[in-house]
């Protein structure tokens, strides 16, 4: 595996988030996580990063432990790995194409003219080529999270986290980007892990999933094996019955 999570523990003061959590994603995965709101989901992708530090349990990424590292020693790390948060946070001051160069200029010292050429190429990759001179204020939520998701690949990081990329999106612009996170698997060879509650995102794209309940990954498998799965608790959650066993926190 190139992600491994052995027996996570997080709490927030005393309220315990993860409890025990184990799950691992392949290379060149689609691996999503999935479960009721507040049981931990972009918690734990939050650690692969270093933005949270577990109580408990050890992460290791493409064979080496990393929970343990310093500051100093997490920086390669977050070099391959990165994340598109759920709002795009893109500069309005900027166009598509200079918040794209900022990163290359920033962290990887190329000139502005060599950087702008290729932001270009990105948000071409991200099918947003026609609007490289656009304000991201002038543009529609999907076409931010493109350009988004075109500034992640500014790095060329081996992995992306994606927190729930589709949520406010419109359907057709969701499908967009469904298809956008798999044709960055399928022909970039990247690892993506996408935290989302979206049941269409999750069942047309997923390699694997992994279902969080009380703190743990209660299943995981293909999207073959959670459609076919008669376990009460999977099924609800993929219903949206609100009667029946699954717990949701808060409520």
């Amino acid at each position: 595996m190139l992600i491994e999570f052995r027996d996570i523990h997080k709490a927030f003061g005393s309220k315990k988030i993860l409890r025990g959590l184990s799950m691992g994603v392949g290379k060149k995965e689609v691996f999503f996580i999935i479960g009721t709101s507040g049981v931990g989901k972009s918690v734990t992708i939050k650690h692969l990063i270093g933005l949270l530090r577990i109580d408990e349990g050890e992460i290791h990424f493409d064979g080496k432990r990393i929970d343990n590292l310093s500051e100093k020693h997490f920086y390669p790390i977050r070099k391959r790995i990165g994340m598109v948060f759920q709002h795009a946070t893109l500069f309005d001051s900027m166009s598509l194409r200079e918040n794209v160069a900022l990163p290359l200029r920033k962290h990887q010292g190329m000139r502005p003219n060599q950087a702008l050429g290729k932001a270009d190429e990105l948000l071409e990759r991200v099918h947003m080529q026609d609007f490289i001179h656009s304000a991201p204020a002038a543009l529609s939520d999907g076409m931010r999270k493109r350009a988004a998701i075109a500034r992640t690949l500014a790095m060329e990081p081996q992995i992306v986290l994606f927190d729930e990329p589709t949520t406010g999106l419109d359907p057709v612009n969701a499908r967009r980007i469904d298809r956008l996170i798999r044709e960055l698997s399928d022909e970039l060879g990247v690892t993506s892990i996408v935290v989302s509650h979206d049941l269409t995102s999750i069942f047309s794209i997923a390699d694997r999933i992994s279902f969080i309940y009380q703190g743990k990954a209660y299943k995981s498998g293909t999207r073959q094996e959670f459609e076919c799965c008669d376990d009460a608790i999977v099924r609800q959650f993929i219903s949206g019955d609100s009667h029946g066993p699954l717990e949701t926190p808060g409520f």
